[in-house]
């Protein structure tokens, strides 16, 4: 016999249809849900038990309902069992001597009934169980490496969760502490506020006093000075004409504001004519020796902290002394003494923020914008506020004085800017041309020119005495934040949101110098009175300074801690100030 003939004899019946009497039932996908992260392997386990409890309770309540088993299984008689055992065992020749043995002896008749019985249960079944064993073993190591498993994951997340809940707790401690050093502080600190606004008061109304007294005193001198003069033209031999012609002129007289006669409000005031040979920008000085050192840029020199309570948005120098004017978002104006640092006055009447502020050429008004959509003018000599300017429907977010003192413009989100006659205290002209709000207006020095800019990217020219818009530079691609004339009227400069700045050619009409600085917004320029630098403001807290024919920057920073939204030159271009949104002034030579 081969090997490819060998078999088993087994006696089995199949019953047919048993699948039928099957009751299958289908779990949904939506019956298992997921594992949250709050639950632990003992939840899981525990789950799992009462789940295999259940099953087993089903069970036996449908016992009685599960069909008979479909193969039944017949014990095996003893020849089959011995063939099957040496089969099993490959005792082939064994196996041959066996079945020649056997079928002699059945043919001749000697086998009994007895010989040829079924093997007993007993063998078979425990067969059966040496297999279950054998089977259960596995079961039982594949188990035992996922319980270890199992054990060492629950180990490791144990102590992850007891490393978190330690430092939440050490968090929170440290949370609670400094709640009650906060609390214990601003106990503190509201002791001395008070007392500290106390001060402030005194030393505000002690240096209102001393500019009182001092402007007292300065009269008195020129009225003493007056008298002497007097006298000693009285006494001498000289004409009456000669007397009254070197006779000076009293304080009083001169402490009036800009235009000393003014105008009845039913005349209106004709803009100046401007003489070619006469213009200031005709004449070529020479530089300082300052300016010949511009190019290593300047040094912090001082600071003003907590100038104002909010950004100071708008800053001007007097065109003669080293005086600064502050306005801010706290709805105020202040002036300050340079370098020193000393509040010397300061001014309410805004209902809202303040945008701009501007000296005249005499340093005797100030002109100021607000968000409150007016333009207020403020006389030192009077020491009020002379005119409130309010046509506009929007806020206002610049102003600047004409040339003669007798003149303002304005820019305002309502699209348009405004020429006033301050002597009338009436709007002369409405400049509308532009699409959106007009950020900025300059009046270009000697002359009768004004230069806007606006958020719909355009830079235009405007007559002051027709109204009427002469030219429009186009060029950026952002919103214009602010454009001004270079002292020599040649050339105009902008600068957008996004930190381009250019310089445009007036008598070309078209762009000579392009840098991109951003992607910080730039808020203001300013030109030194050589017109060769030009000063920007930006919003990362930095100054950048620009040399005009070279076009190479130079950052000045070390001194902001937060947008820088303006800046102004001194007269002499010796000394540059800053203001930004820290609340500080910044003074930088």
């Amino acid at each position: 016999m081969s090997t490819e003939d060998l078999f088993y004899l087994e006696r089995v019946d199949l019953e047919e249809d048993v699948d039928e009497e099957l009751n299958f039932e289908e779990v949904p996908i939506e019956d298992f849900a997921p594992l949250s992260d709050d639950e632990n392997l003992e939840t899981i386990v525990r789950c799992a038990r009462e789940a295999a409890r259940h099953d087993r309770a089903a069970s036996k309540c449908k016992i009685d309902r599960v069909p008979a088993a479909s193969v039944v299984q017949r014990p095996e008689v003893v020849d089959d069992f011995v063939r099957n055992f040496l089969v099993k065992m490959k005792m082939f020749r064994t196996l041959d001597c066996f079945q020649n043995e056997w079928y002699e002896l059945q043919e001749r008749g000697l086998l009994s009934n007895e010989d040829v019985r079924v093997v007993p249960d007993v063998y078979a079944q425990n067969q059966q169980l040496d297999n279950e064993i054998k089977d259960l073993h596995k079961d039982l190591s594949k188990l035992k490496s996922a319980a270890n498993e199992a054990k060492e994951m629950y180990i490791k997340l144990k102590k992850e969760r007891d490393f978190h809940r330690m430092h939440h707790k050490r968090v929170t401690q440290e949370k609670n502490k400094l709640i009650v050093d906060m609390k214990r502080l601003r106990q503190h600190y509201a002791m001395y506020e008070p007392t500290l606004k106390q001060l402030k008061n005194q030393y505000e109304s002690a240096l209102r006093e001393k500019m009182l007294t001092k402007l007292e005193r300065d009269k008195a001198v020129s009225q003493i000075i007056g008298l002497q003069t007097t006298l000693k033209q009285i006494g001498s031999s000289g004409n009456e004409e000669r007397s009254k012609r070197e006779k000076p002129v009293p304080f009083a007289e001169k402490s009036k504001p800009l235009s000393p006669v003014l105008p009845t409000k039913d005349k209106e005031i004709d803009f100046p004519v401007v003489a070619a040979s006469s213009s200031k920008r005709a004449v070529n000085f020479p530089l300082p020796s300052s300016q010949l050192t511009r190019s290593e840029g300047f040094q912090h020199s001082t600071s003003i902290p907590s100038a104002h309570k909010l950004p100071i948005t708008g800053l001007a120098f007097h065109p003669r002394k080293h005086v600064i004017a502050t306005g801010s978002d706290d709805t105020t104006w202040k002036l300050w003494s340079i370098p020193s640092g000393d509040l010397i006055l300061c001014g309410e009447g805004h209902d809202g923020w303040l945008s701009d502020i501007d000296f005249n050429q005499n340093g005797i008004q100030l002109a100021t914008s607000s968000g409150d959509c007016t333009v207020k003018v403020w006389d030192f000599s009077a020491g009020q506020c002379v005119a409130t300017l309010t046509d506009h429907m929007q806020p206002v977010w610049g102003c600047s004085w004409h040339w003669d003192g007798k003149f303002i413009a304005s820019s305002s989100m309502d699209h348009t800017a405004k020429i006033w006659d301050i002597a009338n205290g009436r709007c002369r002209f409405t400049l509308r041309g532009h699409a959106d709000s007009v950020n900025s207006a300059q009046f270009l020095d000697q002359s009768n020119i004004l230069c806007t800019s606006s958020a719909d990217k355009t830079i235009s020219l405007w007559d002051a005495r027709t109204g009427l818009c002469s030219q429009t530079f186009y060029g950026h691609i952002h919103a214009c934040n602010h454009a001004l004339f270079s002292p020599q009227g040649d050339s105009v400069a902008s600068c957008d949101c996004y930190g381009n700045v250019r310089v445009w050619d007036i008598r070309a009409v078209e762009s000579r110098l392009s840098l991109d600085l951003g992607p910080h917004s730039l808020n203001k320029l300013k030109f030194d009175p050589s017109g060769q630098y030009l000063a920007m403001a930006s919003n990362d807290s930095t100054i950048y300074l620009l040399e005009i024919q070279s076009g190479q920057v130079k950052a000045i920073s070390g001194g902001h801690a937060d947008s820088v939204l303006c800046l102004d030159f001194d007269h002499k271009g010796e000394i540059l100030v800053s203001g930004g949104a820290d609340d500080a002034i910044h003074v930088w030579s």
